[in-house]
């Protein structure tokens, strides 16, 4: 078996707006396997600013997994927990390479077009009007959820789009997430979270900052709105670690970016530990490209969740890859007749 790793830079069709900044290009890897003939694919999505293996190391490390290879997959992986993009993209490729196309990884009636998945309308920050009028497309589209992300301009203002949306739409019929990506201070989130519980949100990612243990403790414990915690499980490696972190804090939620926590694997295990703990979970892409998207995409659906996944980021970019991926009427849907177009 042959490996070669290859960098790909991801262009937005505009700039997508965080509360950690504005978003231009997004800098992905691809590990590709050549065996028999056959080839598998996986991505190593890893995030500037906020993956834990966003270090110097990280192009080093994965040209020491293209060229130790012949170790396979569950010796790679042991060398690999402080990178787990890395580990995303080795599981993703040689899952591609057993499949039949490379591209249906986990065969089911998504895949067959059966069956879509339901997911989220992603609000992004900007200005008041941008913002508006992300919302009013969202809404024409279908989508019966929609996720805003806050804490960049003004709360007051942040909190009358809310409101605005709550004058038209009941919580029947439009599910409302946000996510202030860490930007509220522990000393005004209590507050700010009692504000945002008057508009009948589903739930609130990540309030304060990840690191901030007992601050967010006390946040999940006196919170009037379900919190989900995103960013704080970015870098917590064990199961022990795991369990105690959800132990402790008691979130209502966990959200899971397998690029961000190490894959398959360690998704899963995050998800047995939630659920012996009755803490609810649902699954979100971290602007990967298709290739990525339809790995998380295919796994996702064999889970079974009821919620609504954040999985409607393949058409951010102006020179992603063709693939079936579509989202219609707020779902995610694989329509095989569309060929991909994997060419780097």
């Amino acid at each position: 078996m042959k490996a070669t790793c290859k960098h790909h830079i991801l262009h937005f069709k505009s700039p997508s707006g965080t509360s950690r900044g504005i978003l231009k290009t997004k800098d992905t890897w691809f590990i590709v396997l050549n065996d028999n003939g056959k080839t598998g694919i996986g991505e190593c999505g890893m995030f500037r600013g906020l993956s834990s293996d966003d270090r110097p190391d990280f192009e080093n490390k994965l040209q020491w997994v293209c060229d130790n290879i012949n170790l396979g997959l569950d010796v790679l992986l042991l060398e690999l927990l402080a990178f787990p993009s890395i580990e995303f993209g080795l599981e993703m490729a040689f899952k591609s390479l057993e499949s039949q196309d490379g591209f249906e990884l986990f065969p089911s009636e998504f895949t067959k077009n059966e069956a879509p998945i339901p997911i989220n309308g992603l609000i992004w920050m900007g200005s008041e009007a941008f913002m508006k009028q992300q919302i009013k497309a969202k809404l024409e589209a279908g989508f019966s959820c929609i996720k805003m992300k806050i804490g960049a301009i003004d709360f007051q203002r942040e909190l009358e789009l809310l409101k605005s949306i709550r004058q038209e739409f009941s919580a029947k019929d439009i599910e409302l997430r946000v996510d202030a990506n860490g930007a509220f201070s522990p000393s005004e989130a209590l507050e700010k979270l009692k504000q945002l519980s008057e508009y009948d949100l589903h739930s609130i990612e990540q309030p304060i900052k990840q690191g901030q243990f007992d601050a967010m403790t006390r946040l999940c414990e006196e919170t009037p709105l379900p919190i989900a915690l995103d960013e704080e499980l970015i870098g917590v490696f064990s199961v022990t670690d795991k369990q105690e972190l959800l132990q402790i804090i008691k979130p209502q939620y966990i959200i899971l970016k397998p690029t961000l926590v190490g894959g398959f694997r360690s998704s899963e295990a995050w998800i047995t530990i939630a659920e012996q703990q009755n803490i609810g979970w649902w699954i979100t892409s971290a602007l990967e490209s298709n290739i990525g998207l339809n790995a998380i995409a295919q796994w996702t659906y064999t889970l079974k969740s009821s919620l609504p996944q954040g999985l409607g980021t393949g058409g951010l970019f102006t020179n992603n890859f063709d693939s079936p991926l579509v989202v219609k009427n707020g779902t995610l849907r694989y329509e095989k007749d569309t060929s991909w177009n994997f060419n780097i």
